[in-house]
């Protein structure tokens, strides 16, 4: 594979050989004044719908870009459908947490306001962009969608009733969560799953009692230690991921 194959973009057009595309000022200039790719330059597009495809950039100018679309080179696949429900931290660590969320597989992030949640404002597009950035260097054939901000009571309150809410709790008797995981792997079904990752300052005592006793909730704990959010929430995903999706799977091999 030469190094421009190696260039993915996500586009929000359906994708099918022989079609042509326009892109944005934005990638444009990424394609022509960050990578300096030129004209015959090969790249990957996917759109979380269509799979993979081989394209060419046939025109490349100041604020513009025409690629030409060549040939699929990964069909789409089903990925697990397991939701991110967070409380939002400080800008830099939330940046790390959402990119890794995108490249442990999580396709739905929800940013959740708790009792001890700081963090007031949440930059809904600047997420995006960081989640559709990890999604081209991950080569996942997705990119998770990014929620506006709600309140965990309400969120609680219009929950779906099928999925399961695998949720970190720092304090009380929750099981250790590979124990927890073993058990559910066990358990007849493929409901869909959602990990909730409390503030930097934990749960409110409140909050987890009202968790506790929700059907839906399964409530584990991630060792002795005190995690910080982001970890916290990377390492559910993470023990999720091993458990109950698809951690036994590969990337696709790349000659």
């Amino acid at each position: 594979m030469s190094a421009s194959t190696a260039t993915r973009l996500y586009v929000d057009e359906p994708l099918a050989a022989g079609q042509t595309l326009g892109l944005d000022q934005q990638r444009a200039h990424f394609l022509r004044s960050v990578l300096r790719l030129k004209r015959g330059a090969e790249l990957a597009l996917f759109n979380g719908r269509d799979g993979e495809w081989q394209a060419r950039i046939d025109g490349l100018g100041k604020g513009w870009a025409s690629l030409e679309v060549l040939e699929q080179r990964r069909p789409q696949a089903a990925e697990p459908d397991l939701w991110l429900v967070f409380a939002p931290i400080k800008r830099a660590r939330l940046d790390f947490m959402v990119e890794k969320a995108c490249e442990l597989g999580a396709s739905r992030l929800i940013p959740t306001y708790t009792r001890h949640t700081d963090v007031s404002r949440v930059n809904v597009e600047r997420l995006a962009a960081n989640v559709r950035e990890a999604a081209e260097q991950c080569e996942r054939l997705s990119v998770p969608a990014v929620e506006e901000p709600t309140d965990l009571k309400a969120l609680l309150q219009r929950w779906p009733a099928e999925r399961r809410l695998l949720v970190g709790a720092e304090r009380g008797g929750a099981a250790p969560v590979a124990e927890a995981l073993a058990a559910e792997g066990e358990r007849a079904g493929a409901a869909p799953w959602a990990v909730l990752a409390g503030p930097e300052g934990g749960f409110h005592a409140s909050e987890l009692d009202a968790l506790g006793k929700l059907p839906f909730v399964t409530a584990v704990g991630l060792g002795p230690r005190v995690l910080r959010a982001d970890t916290a929430a990377i390492a559910l995903l993470t023990c999720w991921q091993a458990w109950l999706g698809d951690g036994d799977q590969r990337p696709p091999f790349r000659a």
